[in-house]
């Protein structure tokens, strides 16, 4: 047999057992450049061989690396929808999905519930717009192979500084409601905080999840249910009561009314007048006493009502809803463990307030006493980042994961994880932060 004949059987089996096709002139064009390398007196044995692997590598791995162009193709359904998780490029692509799945179950209330502000939804759009007015700076030739994403709360360990944001009425857009979400955040050790009026317990969340959620709490305006609330999160291992004290009025939330006028369902067996009625649904409250409640928010609350909460919360206690520095200080006070700038996703009030605007505040002001979290608006790995330069500690989620959730179920949130977590990877590589400890101030400038 010829060496022709013995290099084309060789190309041929190699083909016939699975890998990639290489033809037998890309084959001695290979040899010839090898050959011409190693008599080059400019390269080292270690150089040679680095050049031999990238030459022999298969066509998939050159195609990763250099030719985007030859990536599998997504399936879309006739409406451009993705029809499966994989098939997502960021977060975005969620939401049409989201919505395509709830309004398939005749209930466009649900969607207007998840997708609204409050008035002209200014302020929920602020959250997000208000991140391009900071840019990032990058740095180069830094090695960022190995990065460390991981962030320590509370003596807890997070694999990402990414958590789940409380969303109530989770059962609205997944059977399982909380219970789903616990399952997809466990995968990656995120961390997550239940809302008091999810559908699923806390109990239950915290099972699933592997790990105790934190309990975000509205204590309605009776002390005795606000007392049963916190010793039921307790009692199942929550480290951390999170107060929402952003509700202290009523809410306007337009988008929700406007989409209530296309639901032709009877709505009354889930949503009947009375409190007892409107909590019947919501696990946490099961065998608590809720006949003299008449307000969820506790929209009296005043500074003397954090005291007496500190009083009885015997882990961490957290503010949520903090937007300027007077208030954090003020919370200092009085002997909270950490804060929340939050907005209520723009559902709060209609103040054009973003939360990334106003975080540097309220970081400066407790001058690191405390952790400072952020959520409203978050939809990019890069917003994470921006975030976490300006000072906050770890960047909460709320809307996405939702999307992912309503969509595709669990897989949906993972996905939605993924995505944001590999978008934070890369940004924190051309910025050259090893680790969580080097996304500094210096990252960002003002647009």
């Amino acid at each position: 047999m010829t060496g022709l004949s013995r290099r084309t059987t060789l190309v041929k089996a190699t083909h016939a057992a699975g890998a990639p096709d290489i033809s037998e002139r890309t084959m001695i064009a290979r040899r010839q450049l090898l050959r011409f390398f190693a008599a080059s007196p400019l390269l080292t044995a270690t150089s040679l061989g680095t050049i031999s692997t990238l030459l022999t590598a298969n066509s998939d791995a050159l195609a990763q690396s250099y030719d985007v162009l030859r990536g599998s193709r997504r399936a879309f359904g006739p409406d451009g929808i993705i029809t499966a998780p994989a098939d997502a490029l960021d977060v975005f692509e969620f939401e049409p999905a989201a919505k395509k799945a709830v309004l398939s179950q005749d209930a466009p209330a649900h969607w207007g519930y998840l997708q609204s502000g409050v008035d002209g939804d200014v302020t929920r759009d602020a959250n997000h717009t208000a991140f391009a007015k900071y840019n990032i700076r990058v740095q180069r030739l830094i090695d960022a192979r190995k990065i460390d994403t991981s962030v320590k709360i509370f003596g807890e360990t997070w694999a990402s500084p990414i958590f789940m944001c409380p969303v109530s009425s989770l059962g609205a857009y997944d059977p399982e409601a909380g219970v789903t979400v616990a399952r997809a955040a466990a995968k990656r050790n995120h961390q997550m905080i239940l809302s008091t009026v999810d559908n699923a317990s806390i109990v239950d969340v915290n099972k699933a999840h592997g790990r105790p959620a934190w309990f975000m709490l509205y204590p309605t305006d009776d002390w005795n249910v606000t007392r049963a609330l916190v010793q039921r999160a307790e009692n199942a291992g929550s480290p951390a009561i999170v107060l929402t004290v952003d509700r202290q009025g009523g809410r306007n939330t337009e988008t929700l009314f406007r989409e209530r006028r296309q639901d032709l369902r009877e709505c009354s067996g889930c949503h009947t007048p009375g409190f007892t009625n409107e909590v019947s649904r919501k696990a946490n409250f099961a065998d608590i006493d809720v006949s003299k409640v008449t307000n969820l928010y506790g929209t009296g609350m005043t500074w003397e009502f954090v005291d007496r909460l500190r009083g009885i919360v015997k882990g961490k206690l957290v503010l949520k809803g903090i937007m300027t520095g007077e208030d954090a200080k003020e919370a200092l006070r009085h002997g909270v463990d950490g804060l929340i700038v939050s907005n209520h996703g723009g559902r709060a009030e209609e103040s054009g307030q973003a939360t990334i605007g106003v975080l540097a505040e309220v970081v400066d002001s407790v001058g690191g006493r405390i952790p400072v979290l952020i959520d409203g608006g978050v939809r990019r790995g890069t917003d994470v980042l921006k975030a976490l330069a300006l000072g906050a500690t770890a960047v909460g989620i709320g809307r996405p994961y939702v999307w992912g959730l309503a969509s595709f179920g669990e897989a949906g949130v993972d996905r939605v994880l993924q995505i944001l977590d590999d978008e934070f990877i890369t940004i924190m590589r051309q910025v050259g932060a090893l680790d969580i400890t080097h996304i500094t101030r210096r990252c960002v400038t003002s647009a």
